[in-house]
């Protein structure tokens, strides 16, 4: 950048050479991701690597076209036959993707961006409450399940045992990074920062069902009058009683 400010801009790719310190191999691999428009060349705005335009010369002089024309004209690119280019250091993949570049030149490679919205009125962990309905993105996929990023700063965490309503044993079976999920809040630790969420449609499904199946033969064990820590996902990591 500083040697195009000081001179004037690039008309090819080849004067990239003339920029110091920057050799012969640094040109080999940065050329294919550095764009020059309106340049001499119209290859020089694609992703077309110099390395392929001898190809694409090939390609023009067995069509008789300028290579603007066969980069505007789908007809005389579906003439070629690929087979026919490939050779030692091109082959069929690289010479599909020429076709395609030449097709969209300039074309941005990354998919299509999601925004995300999250919930109005809550940006801090402390408007948090047990029981809301909240849109999320994951984040983060783990061996114990999920975190998930509600808005507040802080990634909360869905337990691999709140992943779906039916038994998850890979939770990459059912999240990815970056997917956009609806999550119940079901508890929150404020002096840790800890929240835990569920993407259940009923979080509390099947509690009252372990109950009744108690034997009624089977005594009742008394209950620990310890009082227990924190029960969450989190804990229930480090042992049953969150220890």
């Amino acid at each position: 950048m500083a040697y195009r400010d000081a001179n004037v801009p690039f008309q090819n790719r080849q004067e990239f050479k003339k920029v110091p310190r920057l050799g012969p191999k640094a040109f080999e691999q940065s050329a294919g991701f550095l764009r020059v428009m309106d340049g001499d060349n119209p290859l020089d705005a694609s992703a077309v690597h110099p390395e392929s335009y001898s190809v694409v010369t090939a390609m023009t002089r067995d069509l008789d076209c300028p290579v603007s024309e066969l980069m505007r004209n789908e007809t005389l690119r579906s003439k070629l036959y690929l087979q026919r280019y490939v050779n030692p250091s091109v082959g069929l993949p690289t010479l599909k993707d020429i076709l395609s570049e030449l097709a969209k030149p300039g074309r941005d490679p990354r998919g299509a961006f999601e925004s995300m919205e999250f919930a109005s009125g809550i940006e801090r962990i402390q408007d948090l409450e047990p029981g809301m309905k909240l849109p999320g993105v994951v984040t983060n996929v783990t061996a114990f399940g999920a975190f998930v990023d509600v808005g507040v700063h802080q990634d909360g965490l869905v337990h691999i045992s709140q992943l779906a309503d039916r038994f998850v044993k890979d939770p990459a079976d059912v999240v990815r990074p970056r997917q956009q999920v609806t999550v119940t809040v079901l508890e929150i630790d404020l002096e840790r920062k800890r929240i835990a969420l569920s993407m259940k449609r009923d979080p509390n499904h099947g509690t009252s069902t372990r109950k009744k199946s108690r034997s009624k033969s089977r005594p009742r064990r008394k209950a620990s009058p310890v009082k227990k820590p924190f029960h969450n996902p989190f804990a229930d990591r480090f042992g049953k009683d969150g220890l």
